[in-house]
């Protein structure tokens, strides 16, 4: 193995955990839709992931590469800046677990890399074009790929099911989601486990252990692998429940042709070496499921949030990052201060959860704002009523008069005189 200093392993450790946090905000891409659906136990399915999640980290390396050789210029960047990257990417994850929204892990990542090489080493630091082309247009393209496939997919597969009966139908795309479902595992690990390889190697190169240009060594690959494995089996329960029943109410046929479709899309991004945000993709996919059933809808009010989630992601991470590595240019004091920051604040927010829970024992239960959320139509015509009269039955209901109201509209007659004490 390399020659590792401490504060390099310390980055390396830093870099486990945050692929740890991968897994577990991530297992709802692959298994929220199987989950709510009933295809699979929700144990069951975070452990089929677990393991996929693990096979697929061995698949490819050309992510890794994006992250280790293309985003940022490997002269001049310290392991502080790799660890101060970490430190940013990690919080927002947290954070975004906690509230419950699918927010992008590799989008945190990258935005905790981005702000802290800027802090760093300036605006020349960061290969800008590199940045657009397979960060940001991906980071667009793919819900929106995502989305049509899946809603293309889900009129499809209504139409095949046509003359089947509705159990009959249910139960072989059940069987269809689970398959689906392990493609997405898999496809996840080719592309979220890798950009925890391509950070470490990056550290390493910035701490002279291997030379510019190196690929992932075996050992940063298995590590990686297995880290976010655990991560997955673990299991994000907050946000599998958004995804699985807060953005739309999916059937099996749904849930597998958003599935189907999200994974085709992250696998061929793979591929071609774009780090892809897979909950971009699947968010993307199970909203375009929803509105490809006849009726079916999606809460936008959930969703809205989830956007703006999604736009925050990059410059808050890199705000956190790009803030912890001038902390950390104080010496062994900052990055001492930086690291209790980081440690103090992941066991606040556990707390903080401890005070709802939701596990695998409820986590198909649908979160009470949104089981009675309002629709956009509903909410719009709402606001362009008429008011209704005082004392009449609001526009929809079928209140009857009872003699009781009726008589309460009629004015009261004047109190009559009392009669005159009788003298004495």
């Amino acid at each position: 193995m390399e020659h590792i200093t401490l504060l390099l392993g310390i980055v390396i450790i830093t870099a486990l955990v945050f692929d740890f946090t991968n897994g577990f905000h991530d297992t709802a891409n692959a298994m929220a839709t199987t989950i709510s659906t009933g295809a699979l136990k929700p144990k069951t399915a975070v452990a089929m992931s677990a393991v996929l999640n693990l096979v697929g980290a061995f698949m490819s390396v050309e992510v890794a590469k994006t992250i280790s050789k293309g985003l940022v210029n490997e002269e001049g960047i310290q392991p502080e800046v790799i660890f101060a990257a970490l430190v940013g990417a990690i919080l927002w994850n947290l954070v975004t677990w906690l509230v419950g929204l699918p927010s992008s892990s590799s989008h945190a990542l990258m935005g905790g890399l981005i702000g802290a090489a800027v802090a760093s080493a300036g605006m020349g630091a960061v290969n800008g074009s590199v940045v657009v082309t397979k960060v940001l247009i991906p980071a667009i393209a793919a819900p929106i790929v995502a989305g049509v496939a899946a809603y293309l997919a889900a009129k499809v597969t209504y139409k095949v099911g046509k003359g089947m009966g509705e159990k009959t139908s249910a139960k072989g795309y059940r069987a269809g989601q689970i398959a689906s479902a392990g493609l997405v595992s898999l496809a996840h690990g080719t592309n979220d486990a890798q950009k925890t390889m391509g950070i470490i190697t990056l550290a390493l190169v910035a701490g002279g252990a291997i030379a510019p240009g190196s690929n992932p060594p075996v050992w940063v690959i298995v590590s990686a692998g297995m880290a976010i494995a655990m991560g997955t089996y673990l299991g994000g329960w907050r946000i599998i429940r958004t995804m699985g029943s807060g953005l739309t109410d999916l059937q099996p046929q749904q849930g597998f042709a958003a599935q189907t479709s999200a994974a085709s899309v992250i696998l061929a991004s793979s591929h071609l070496g774009f780090s892809l945000s897979t909950t971009h993709a699947c968010s993307g996919a199970v909203m375009g499921a929803g509105l490809g059933r006849k009726g079916g809808v999606v809460r936008w009010s959930t969703a809205t949030r989830m956007f703006i989630a999604w736009g925050l992601t990059l410059p808050a991470a890199a705000l956190v990052a790009s803030g912890a590595e001038l902390v950390m240019r104080t010496g062994d004091i900052g990055v001492t201060a930086v690291a209790l920051f980081l440690v103090g604040s992941c066991v606040a927010i556990w707390f903080i959860s401890r005070r709802q829970v939701v596990d695998h024992t409820n986590v198909t239960e649908v979160a009470p704002a949104a089981a009675g959320e309002p629709g956009v139509v509903t909410t719009a015509m709402a606001a362009v009523a008429v008011p209704p009269i005082a004392g009449t039955p609001a526009a929809g209901t079928t209140a009857a008069v009872t003699d009781e109201a009726f008589k309460a509209t009629i004015p009261a007659a004047p109190a009559t005189p009392a009669a005159p004490a009788a003298a004495v």
